[in-house]
Protein backbone atom coordinates (compact mmCIF):
# COMPACT_ATOMS: atom_id res chain seq x y z
CA UNK A 1 0.00 0.00 0.00
CA UNK A 2 1.37 3.41 -1.08
CA UNK A 3 2.51 6.02 1.73
CA UNK A 4 -0.48 8.75 2.11
CA UNK A 5 0.64 11.39 0.40
CA UNK A 6 1.73 8.77 -2.73
CA UNK A 7 -1.69 7.20 -2.49
CA UNK A 8 -3.53 11.07 -2.83
CA UNK A 9 -1.09 11.42 -5.60
CA UNK A 10 -2.05 8.10 -7.27
CA UNK A 11 -5.87 8.94 -6.54
CA UNK A 12 -5.50 12.59 -8.14
CA UNK A 13 -3.09 11.48 -11.04
CA UNK A 14 -6.16 8.62 -12.25
CA UNK A 15 -9.15 11.24 -11.00
CA UNK A 16 -7.51 13.29 -13.98
CA UNK A 17 -8.40 11.96 -16.83
CA UNK A 18 -12.38 12.36 -17.82
CA UNK A 19 -12.88 8.94 -19.06
CA UNK A 20 -11.61 7.56 -16.27
CA UNK A 21 -13.74 9.99 -14.24
CA UNK A 22 -17.14 8.84 -16.30
CA UNK A 23 -16.18 4.66 -15.70
CA UNK A 24 -16.31 5.76 -11.97
CA UNK A 25 -19.90 7.48 -12.64
CA UNK A 26 -20.97 4.96 -14.63
CA UNK A 27 -19.65 2.04 -11.94
CA UNK A 28 -21.21 4.25 -8.61
CA UNK A 29 -24.41 2.78 -10.79
CA UNK A 30 -23.21 -0.30 -10.26
CA UNK A 31 -20.80 -3.18 -11.06
CA UNK A 32 -19.81 -3.77 -14.51
CA UNK A 33 -17.92 -5.72 -16.54
CA UNK A 34 -15.40 -4.41 -19.10
CA UNK A 35 -17.55 -5.12 -22.06
CA UNK A 36 -20.33 -3.44 -20.49
CA UNK A 37 -18.03 -0.59 -20.38
CA UNK A 38 -16.98 -0.47 -23.95
CA UNK A 39 -20.38 0.20 -24.98
CA UNK A 40 -20.77 3.51 -23.71
CA UNK A 41 -18.05 5.01 -23.87
CA UNK A 42 -17.10 3.94 -27.72
CA UNK A 43 -13.91 2.89 -27.15
CA UNK A 44 -12.07 -0.95 -27.84
CA UNK A 45 -11.79 -3.16 -24.66
CA UNK A 46 -8.22 -2.67 -24.50
CA UNK A 47 -8.46 0.70 -24.20
CA UNK A 48 -11.07 0.50 -21.28
CA UNK A 49 -9.24 -1.89 -19.77
CA UNK A 50 -5.77 0.24 -19.65
CA UNK A 51 -8.02 2.85 -18.07
CA UNK A 52 -9.13 0.23 -15.29
CA UNK A 53 -5.72 -0.64 -14.95
CA UNK A 54 -4.90 2.99 -13.85
CA UNK A 55 -8.09 3.18 -11.93
CA UNK A 56 -7.20 -0.12 -9.93
CA UNK A 57 -3.52 0.33 -9.63
CA UNK A 58 -5.07 3.55 -7.19
CA UNK A 59 -7.39 1.24 -5.50
CA UNK A 60 -10.38 3.36 -7.12
CA UNK A 61 -12.20 0.17 -8.76
CA UNK A 62 -11.77 -3.49 -7.40
CA UNK A 63 -12.88 -6.59 -10.04
CA UNK A 64 -14.74 -10.15 -8.60
CA UNK A 65 -14.87 -13.23 -9.71
CA UNK A 66 -18.86 -14.24 -10.35
CA UNK A 67 -19.01 -17.38 -12.12
CA UNK A 68 -17.85 -16.55 -15.75
CA UNK A 69 -18.25 -12.86 -15.11
CA UNK A 70 -15.61 -10.82 -13.88
CA UNK A 71 -17.15 -7.37 -12.41
CA UNK A 72 -15.19 -4.44 -11.92
CA UNK A 73 -17.19 -2.41 -9.11
CA UNK A 74 -16.33 1.06 -7.51
CA UNK A 75 -14.08 1.24 -3.98
CA UNK A 76 -14.48 4.64 -2.13
CA UNK A 77 -11.87 4.47 0.63
CA UNK A 78 -9.19 6.52 -1.88
CA UNK A 79 -11.60 8.88 -2.87
CA UNK A 80 -12.96 9.83 1.14
CA UNK A 81 -9.51 10.56 1.45
CA UNK A 82 -9.23 12.81 -1.43
CA UNK A 83 -12.58 14.61 0.17
CA UNK A 84 -10.85 14.74 3.49
CA UNK A 85 -8.46 16.47 1.95
CA UNK A 86 -10.28 18.84 -0.11
CA UNK A 87 -12.37 19.63 2.70
CA UNK A 88 -9.51 21.45 4.34
CA UNK A 89 -9.55 23.87 1.17
CA UNK A 90 -13.43 24.41 0.97
CA UNK A 91 -13.16 25.16 4.75
CA UNK A 92 -10.62 28.04 4.20
CA UNK A 93 -12.32 29.25 1.27
CA UNK A 94 -14.95 29.69 2.88
CA UNK A 95 -13.91 31.10 5.82
CA UNK A 96 -11.91 33.35 3.63
CA UNK A 97 -15.56 34.58 1.60
CA UNK A 98 -17.10 34.79 5.23
CA UNK A 99 -14.50 37.73 6.29
CA UNK A 100 -14.72 39.37 2.53
CA UNK A 101 -18.51 39.56 3.38
CA UNK A 102 -18.21 40.90 6.56
CA UNK A 103 -15.04 43.21 5.09
CA UNK A 104 -18.03 44.69 2.46
CA UNK A 105 -20.97 45.14 4.99
CA UNK A 106 -18.34 47.65 6.99
CA UNK A 107 -18.01 49.26 3.93
CA UNK A 108 -21.54 49.40 2.73
CA UNK A 109 -22.20 50.81 6.44
CA UNK A 110 -19.46 53.35 6.73
CA UNK A 111 -19.70 54.73 3.18
CA UNK A 112 -21.02 58.27 2.46
CA UNK A 113 -24.88 58.08 1.18
CA UNK A 114 -24.69 61.23 -1.29
CA UNK A 115 -21.72 59.47 -2.89
CA UNK A 116 -23.75 57.32 -5.66
CA UNK A 117 -21.45 56.22 -8.70
CA UNK A 118 -22.98 55.81 -12.08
Amino acid sequence: MPAPDSQLDVTFAALADPTRRAILARLAEGEATVNELVTPFNMSQPAISKHLKVLENAGLVSRGKDAQRRPVRIEAAPMAEAVGWLENYRRFWEHSYQRLDTLLDELQRFAPKGDKKN
